[in-house]
């Protein structure tokens, strides 16, 4: 008897070490995810390629993220959490040194699709932490998160700090491959796995048509400039892509255990907050690399710009993960105070006149980096809020399905921006003149229609908000309750 005090320490002691370090894992992961912007210009000039091209490293990694991180998580629940969340990090090892030594601009986006698994970090986590500790899940939830925004902002930082001081693109971009080989092991030995087993089927059929769909219809917009619109092999792939992708969906409304499950959206009225999950993803997502881009850009040479070092441009970024991590820490203190749908009204307008202001003046490091802290505060409010939103709408069943839906939502809406980005910056360039060489390359119009853009969108969101109700749809198991005001909103 006398032994179980110490067993009790001892597990308790295992728990606190295991979620320990899936902070820091999740930290790792944000680190990754903000290591990359800063580096693109780098990354540009090491492989020759376009800025417009340098929209496909994000582009790619969101696109490979809607694929697999459903499998994934299906996994998880089927064979063990811990043992995906092992080979997830075991891919984004590789995808990572694939990317950092890769000999084409080509093979490094094969590496970034390969970090794809990086996004199912978090579902796998989630029911680690509900496994190993349900009555502190939800602290230990909200730690994850925390250390996610994190680590975006020290990634952002560091990444530009060691390419200034080490000026090594190859060096620099093997750190987070490094971190992610120790992360395997450690993860193997120190997580225990959970025993919780669902039955189910992965639906194969239902990923190849999402992943061949979306890649053929941006593999044709996206060349559609450089081979011509009118090219039969432009309009093949784009019309092929729009029915595989039409296949999906009524694939999905067939099978038993869909990869998205279309229904839950219909049970729970999530359509509207799902659509604007998707423009708040296009519209953070996909602004990333041409804000990147814009700040490295010389204004003596290209006339316009911020001319900063890698460094500087690492810190801009990691300000808008600030903004970011400050709303969404008080989002549902806000929500509580203006009612959900007008918190969402409030992000979206806030997130609107940062890039409105973008436009206006954009001359300034100091001026500039104001607006970034305000597209980042009202994304990140608009990231705490909408998420609450759609659980709270979800029917009771289908919490988890829900909540893939709008990860989902936001990173495809997200990729497929950056797609289009890519495109928009292509087509709008001017020549300039460096030494004796003249090039062409993305115009200042090209970066001011994308914060226009997005700007558009964020005010999308505004209108589409009052429409928004964070009631559970009743039941009729349920008794009937009385709508919450305005004044008085429901819980979210």
């Amino acid at each position: 008897m006398s032994t179980t005090p110490h067993t009790g320490a001892r597990r308790a002691t295992g728990t606190s070490a295991a979620v320990g370090f899936l902070i820091v894992m999740e930290f790792g992961s944000g680190l990754l995810q903000g290591w990359y912007p800063p580096l693109l210009t780098s990354i540009g000039e090491e492989h020759g390629t376009s800025a417009a091209a340098l929209n496909w490293v994000n582009a790619i990694f969101l696109l490979a993220s809607v694929a697999c991180v459903p499998i994934i998580a299906k996994l998880g629940d089927m064979y063990g959490h811990r043992r995906m969340l092992v080979a997830s990090a075991a891919a984004v090892a590789v995808g990572s040194f694939v990317v950092a030594f890769a000999p084409s601009f080509a093979v490094l986006l094969v590496g970034r699709a390969l970090q794809a698994p990086l996004i199912a970090f978090l579902p796998l986590e989630f029911a680690i932490v509900r496994h190993r500790d349900p009555g502190r899940a939800g602290r230990n939830i909200g730690r994850l998160i925390g250390a996610l925004t994190g680590g975006v902002i020290v990634g952002g930082f560091l990444a530009g700090w060691f390419m200034t001081r080490i000026d090594n693109l190859t060096l620099v971009l093997l750190v987070p491959g490094i971190m992610m080989a120790i992360c395997v092991p450690v993860a193997h030995f120190l997580v225990q796995e959970t025993t919780v087993r669902k039955e189910g089927r992965i639906d194969w059929a239902g990923a190849a048509l999402l992943s061949s769909g979306l890649l053929m219809v941006m593999g044709g917009v996206s060349n559609g400039n450089a081979i011509g619109w009118a090219s039969p092999l432009i309009v093949a792939l784009v019309a092929a892509g729009v029915v595989t992708l039409a296949a999906f969906v009524v694939l999905e409304n067939r099978v038993t255990n869909p990869l998205i499950d279309f229904r839950v959206l219909k049970q729970g009225r999530l359509v509207l907050p799902m659509l604007i999950a998707a423009l708040l993803g296009a519209q953070s997502f996909g602004s990333q690399a041409p804000i990147s881009l814009f700040s490295r850009a010389d204004p003596n040479a290209y006339g316009y710009g911020l001319g900063v070092t890698a460094t500087v441009a690492g810190l801009l970024l990691s300000i808008t993960a600030t903004g970011a991590f400050i709303a969404s820490t008080i989002s549902d203190r806000i929500a509580r105070t203006l009612t959900p749908r007008f918190a969402v009204v409030f992000g979206a307008l806030v997130s609107a006149a940062g890039y409105v202001a973008m436009l206006v003046a954009h001359a300034s490091v100091v001026t500039f980096s104001i607006w970034l802290f305000l597209v980042g505060f009202g994304a990140g409010l608009l990231a705490g809020v909408v998420p609450a939103i759609i659980v709270n709408r979800a029917p009771e069943d289908s919490v988890g399905i829900a909540s893939g839906l709008y990860n989902s939502s936001r990173t495809g809406a997200g990729s497929v921006a950056g797609a289009m980005f890519a495109l928009l910056m292509s087509s709008l360039v001017t020549s300039v003149t460096v030494g004796e060489k003249t090039s062409s390359v993305s115009s200042f119009t090209s970066y001011a229609t994308v914060w226009a853009i997005c700007a558009a969108l964020c005010i999308a969101i505004a209108a589409l908000a009052p429409f928004l109700d964070s009631r559970r749809p009743r039941t009729t198991s349920e008794n009937p309750v009385l709508p919450a005001g305005d004044n008085e909103p429901a819980p979210v």
